[in-house]
């Protein structure tokens, strides 16, 4: 396994959620972390059918448009009873003409889950990181943390679909948990500890 052997890191998102969690999680490593947003990168197509793929494509346009080393998360919620969606779609179904709309989102998941016959409320988060180098190099780690939809969601913390994800062994949603206790259990953070071993 390859070592990050820089003192900056770029993490390829635009989302601003996003980084301020990864930022957390980076917060006594002792590495500069900057946004592909901040720097104005372009944000590529996430052409693939699985996270690893679509994390791969950003973390190696961030890579090779900055020169820096580049992380990439590419993560979504898998709903059993929906067959797996929304899945690599899962920002896609919070689309609109004017910016993601997640309330929408876990409304959609809710009145799907509600007319479909399987009617199957078990669910995961799943998260893939990949960490890329300027020559084409990766590293590539995953997370999972099961769990189950809760409908109506319950909740305003976090971000995304954390008000309708009830994880496994708790009572509270991610929407309603203290953003340190979710962080530390989420499927971001299992990824995380596994991608740690590149920065020991």
């Amino acid at each position: 396994m390859r070592r990050f052997d820089g003192s900056t890191l770029l993490v390829a998102t635009h989302n601003a959620g996003k980084f301020e969690e990864i930022s957390a999680l980076f917060s006594d490593r002792g590495v500069t972390l900057v946004s592909a947003a901040t720097l104005g990168l372009a944000e590529p197509a996430e052409t693939e059918s699985t996270f690893a793929g679509n994390a791969r494509i950003k973390a190696h346009a961030a890579a090779k448009a900055s020169g820096l080393i580049a992380l990439a998360d590419d993560s979504g919620l898998c709903v059993d009873g929906l067959d797996g969606a929304p899945g690599v779609y899962t920002a896609d179904w919070a689309e609109t003409g004017s910016g993601r709309n997640f309330g929408m989102a876990m409304q959609r998941v809710c009145d799907e889950l509600a007319a479909g016959a399987d009617s199957k409320r078990t669910a995961r988060f799943v998260c893939t990181l990949v960490l890329a180098w300027p020559d084409g190099h990766d590293e590539v780690f995953e997370g999972v943390i099961e769990g189950q939809i809760v409908c109506p969601g319950r909740g305003s913390n976090g971000h995304g679909y954390d008000p309708i994800f009830q994880p496994e062994g708790h009572t509270l949603t991610f929407g309603e948990m203290d953003r340190w206790e979710k962080n530390r259990l989420s499927h971001r953070a299992r990824a995380f500890a596994q991608l740690l071993t590149c920065f020991t």
